[in-house]
């Protein structure tokens, strides 16, 4: 008998880039947290990690599951789900 876990069938995932100023997500579960420069999104497919500057959120829709995110897009990653980006203290924050 297998996992019930892997029958469920997620749905699709894109995920569309503009010029490092924009970016399109699709089969967002949730957002996770956000600042300016960084964003955590549970997706389909696991956590995405977008780090940059001036990041914020042009578009969400929570029924569809899509994002768009406007800012300069430095870069992208998919985290297993044992990577989670570890928090930084309010104290390290301000001695960068």
């Amino acid at each position: 008998m297998e996992n019930k876990e892997e029958l469920i069938t997620y749905g699709n995932h894109e995920l569309k880039i503009i010029d490092r100023r924009e970016i399109s997500l699709t089969g967002i579960k949730k957002i996770t947290s956000f600042d300016s420069e960084e964003f955590l999104l549970e997706s389909n497919m696991g956590l995405i990690l977008i780090k940059g500057s001036n990041l914020e959120i042009m578009r969400l829709d929570t029924h569809d599951g899509n994002v768009k995110i406007k800012g300069k897009i430095n870069g992208f990653n998919y985290l297993d789900n044992k990577e989670k980006p570890k928090e930084e203290s309010i104290i390290s924050k301000l001695f960068k």
